[in-house]
């Protein structure tokens, strides 16, 4: 339930789904080496990198925006004390963060043997000081640094609670990615260590991503204090345009894909249209909270966490199953695209489905306690 009497944030769900849609459609849309097709004339990754262009109206750092507003709502409901809202933090988000590294670092070499890479992948297994990597950047998976990233920005939660009283501070979003990207820039162009290196971009990312929890912090306030019927309409009307304004604002970063086979450096007006798009969304679906939405959100929104854990693993599979069978070498990039997203959407919702009923695995996708905390209260209750 929502706070003070509110109903249950439907629209808050399906925006969730929405987010956990694009995070598939956006890891769907590359070759099998994460390239936008680089072998193929321009004309044939038009589409796939064009489908790749809206999947980003809903990328990862969505689910930076909703979970930070969802810890918003916590903290001004309970006031925790700081120990033991980042104690519930850190269990809920680094004990399944754990589970995972291990999982995708040694589900990668099924891929790898697929592709005729084991050796290095099992290279890099063996290698100590990547493990190192592996827990505290989540670099054993493109999508795993969301979750050390995060828990790194409730540490700020109560530099961002004054957002919430004072919800022009959510503005300063714009400063902080500024400062992130002309610094993250600067460290780039220096001559240092590569594992160095990836510490202090991660860093600044941190800093710069507070600007996401004040942004969430202010819009959880203005949500709290109440936005009438008709309000909310002008809010929706305004996040349509701001999210359709930040959308050509990243052309210029698609199109020299689509052009050159690679992906190139956001950098100006594409930079900024890229990172605050999730703001422009997120108020979209706020603008529309008072628009009868299905519960079947809802009941799919319990499971995005899921999906964007998993969604790599099914992604990996298909890609497999597509490239032994020979499919993949009579499909056109368009044809893979589609076909890749069409398996993995339903595949990840299933897989994450299936793990919440295993009583012994929930917890890995936020959906039951650990086996642990499920003995200790058993115990309790005997």
């Amino acid at each position: 339930m929502a706070a003070s009497g509110k109903p249950r944030l439907v629209w808050f769900d399906a925006n969730r789904v929405f987010a956990a849609i694009g995070v598939v459609l956006i890891h769907s849309t590359t070759d099998f080496s994460g390239q936008p097709f680089a072998g193929v004339d321009p004309s044939e990754r038009l589409v796939p990198v064009l489908l790749r262009s809206l999947g980003e109206f809903s990328g990862s750092e969505m689910f930076f925006l909703f979970s930070l507003f969802l810890m918003a709502m916590r903290v001004d409901r309970k006031l925790p004390s700081y120990s033991s809202a980042i104690g519930m933090q850190a269990k809920r988000l680094l004990i399944p963060f754990v589970f995972w590294v291990v999982f995708y670092a040694f589900f990668r070499l099924i891929k790898a043997d697929a592709f005729n890479y084991a050796p290095y992948m099992w290279d890099q297994i063996t290698d100590v000081k990547n493990w190192a990597g592996y827990f505290l950047l989540g670099k054993v998976q493109y999508h795993m640094h969301f979750l050390p990233t995060l828990f790194a920005l409730f540490l700020f939660y109560p530099f961002m609670r004054g957002a919430t009283r004072y919800p022009l501070l959510g503005l300063s979003l714009v400063i902080t990615l500024g400062i992130m990207n002309n610094t993250q820039a600067f460290v780039w162009g220096l001559d240092l260590d590569p594992a160095l290196r990836d510490y202090l971009i991660r860093a600044l990312k941190i800093l710069g991503y507070v600007g996401y929890g004040l942004a969430a912090f202010a819009l959880y306030g203005i949500w709290k204090d109440g936005v009438p019927r008709g309000e909310s309409r002008l809010l929706r009307r305004g996040g349509f345009y701001f999210a359709i304004l930040a959308y050509v604002a990243t052309i210029p970063f698609f199109a020299y894909a689509v052009q050159n086979g690679a992906w190139g450096v956001r950098e100006g007006w594409d930079f900024y249209g890229h990172f605050l798009m999730p703001i422009c969304v997120f108020l979209v679906f706020m603008g529309g909270q008072f628009l009868d939405w299905s519960p079947v959100w809802s009941k799919l929104a319990k499971f995005s966490f899921g999906v964007y854990l998993v969604h790599p693993a099914v992604i990996d599979l298909i890609d497999i199953a597509l490239f032994k069978t020979g499919l993949s070498g009579h499909m056109s990039p368009t044809v893979l695209v589609l076909c890749r997203f069409a398996l993995a959407l339903p595949g990840a919702f299933l897989v994450s489905l299936g793990l919440s009923k295993v009583g012994a695995l929930a917890w890995t996708i936020g959906l039951g306690p650990t086996p642990w905390d499920a003995r200790k209260a058993k115990g309790a209750g005997a």
